[in-house]
Formats: C-alpha cells, sequence, structure tokens
C-alpha cells in the first residue's frame, strides 16, 4: 500500500487527536468570566442606556425645578426629599431595567444561550444581580449628588440652604441611592420569576406600588405595621436628614429593603435551578 507524501514545499498537516473520553473541556468556567459576560450584554443594550439617561434626566429636571420655583412654602419638608423628588419618577425607569436584564433575555431567547455556557445556572442570575447593582447605585448616588449642589444654586439664600458636608446630607443622598436600587433589585428578581416583562412589570406595580395603598384602607391597626414593611414604605423612610414620623427608623428600613430583594432574588434562583428555560 503506497503512503501519500506531502508536496515539495509544503508542511504535512498536524494530527487531529480526539479527546479522551471524560476529559475536561477547552474552555474553564470562572465566576470573573461570567461577571465579564453579563457586565458586556448589560452595557450592548440601548434600553440600559435609554433608562439610565431617563432616570437621571428625570431627577435633575426636577431637582433644578424645585430650586428655580421655591418660595417657602414647602419649608418644613426635608431639604433633600424635596431636592429629589424626581427619584419617585426615576425608581420607575430603574425598575423597568431591571426587569429587562433578566426577563428580556427569556423575550429575545438569548438565556438558552447563556444558560448552556453556564450549566450551574446561578452564577449568571447572582451576576446579573451584582453588576446591576453596582450600576444602579453608583449612577443615583452621583445623580443625587449632582442634583442636589444643581438646585442649592437656587436654595442658597433660602431656608434650605446645605452643603455636602453639613450633618446628615451625604447619609441622605446615599440612602436614597440604596433605596432605589434595592427596589430596582426587587423588579430584577420578579423579572427571573416571571420571565416575562410585561408580567413582571405588572407584578412590579401591583404588589410593589398598588397592593400597599388597597390595604391601607382596611380599618385595622395591624396592617399599618405590616404596610410599613412592605418595600415602598421602607424606602420612602429613607433618604431624608431627619427620621420620618410614624414611619421605620432608617436602619430597620434598609435591612427590610435588603431582605425583600434577598427573598425575591432567592426564589428566582430557587427556580432558576427547578424549571426548564
Amino acid at each position: 500500500m503506497s503512503t501519500a507524501h506531502p508536496a515539495p514545499g509544503t508542511t504535512a498537516p498536524a494530527p487531529v487527536t480526539a479527546p479522551a473520553p471524560g476529559a475536561a473541556p477547552a474552555y474553564r468556567l470562572s465566576t470573573a468570566g461570567v461577571v465579564r459576560s453579563e457586565w458586556h450584554k448589560l452595557w450592548t443594550l440601548r434600553s440600559t442606556w435609554i433608562t439610565l439617561f431617563t432616570a437621571c434626566a428625570l431627577v435633575i429636571s426636577v431637582g433644578i425645578t424645585m430650586g428655580v420655583t421655591y418660595d417657602g412654602d414647602d419649608a418644613e419638608v426635608d431639604t433633600v426629599v424635596f431636592t429629589l423628588l424626581g427619584n419617585q419618577l426615576a425608581q420607575i425607569c430603574l425598575a423597568v431595567l431591571g426587569i429587562l436584564v433578566t426577563a428580556g433575555e427569556y423575550s429575545t431567547g438569548m438565556i438558552r444561550a447563556s444558560l448552556a455556557a453556564v450549566p450551574t445556572r446561578l452564577p449568571v442570575l447572582l451576576s446579573k444581580a451584582g453588576i446591576f447593582a453596582a450600576v444602579a447605585f453608583t449612577v443615583s448616588l452621583v445623580t443625587n449628588v449632582g442634583t442636589f449642589l444643581l438646585a442649592q444654586i437656587w436654595l442658597a439664600d433660602s431656608d434650605k440652604a446645605l452643603v455636602l458636608t453639613d450633618r446628615g446630607v451625604l447619609g441622605a443622598l446615599a440612602s436614597s441611592a440604596a433605596s432605589l436600587t434595592l427596589l430596582s433589585l426587587i423588579a430584577l428578581g420578579l423579572g427571573a420569576l416571571f420571565r416575562s416583562v410585561p408580567g413582571a412589570i405588572g407584578a412590579f406595580v401591583g404588589a410593589v406600588l398598588v397592593l400597599p395603598e388597597v390595604l391601607s384602607m382596611l380599618p385595622f391597626a395591624a396592617v399599618d405595621t405590616v404596610i410599613d414593611h412592605f418595600p415602598a414604605q421602607a424606602a420612602s423612610s429613607l433618604g431624608s436628614i431627619a427620621r420620618v414620623e410614624d414611619a421605620l427608623a432608617p436602619g430597620t428600613a434598609l435591612l427590610t429593603l435588603t431582605l425583600w430583594a434577598a427573598a425575591v432574588i432567592g426564589g428566582a434562583a430557587l427556580l432558576l435551578k427547578r424549571r426548564d428555560v
């Protein structure tokens, strides 16, 4: 039998070696790789830029408007709360973005590729939550500080004149950013639970924003205590220099929000492990 030889001046192709049975795959899955992947996915979405820009623009524009139009009628309102009234609108934007981070992948079908690359599944959800929390908190805090400083241009000669170094100001700005972040993480968890953008938005609006208002109509004192521990009500206890009357203490409110976010994301993680894509 004749043996083929490579033509003069050419190199023989390298022999192809079949992988040994049970050999490790050609790539090694790492936490850093999953985090990097989720980071790129977040920032390559046009919805990320649109919702973050809209949230920042709403907070800044409302803050400037409040500073320009202030005439002393709202002297009893906490200065930081007065300046950051736009956060009530930004909360919706960040919640929608949190839902898109998880439920959006189900609507496009990309979640199949993500979970195929990460068979253990949980690192995908936890990386999404961690990256989103870092981005939401950073953007919210920078926007809060910037809005406060801009509003003080017009409030400097009023009874609401403050500087960042005044006692409690930075803490109020940071706790406001934390409350927005934790509410958005609850929305992210709902997106993973429902796997539907409209369904998760409806659940967030209904359970977090509307349900406490409906329950408050019940004539029972115990209901008021329960309502105070709902996410939106706990968030309202944060973001002010002075403690809000008839509301949770700031530390308790922050813990309550953290537990809500952990419970929803934990439930989403449990279902992610148990059900099909």
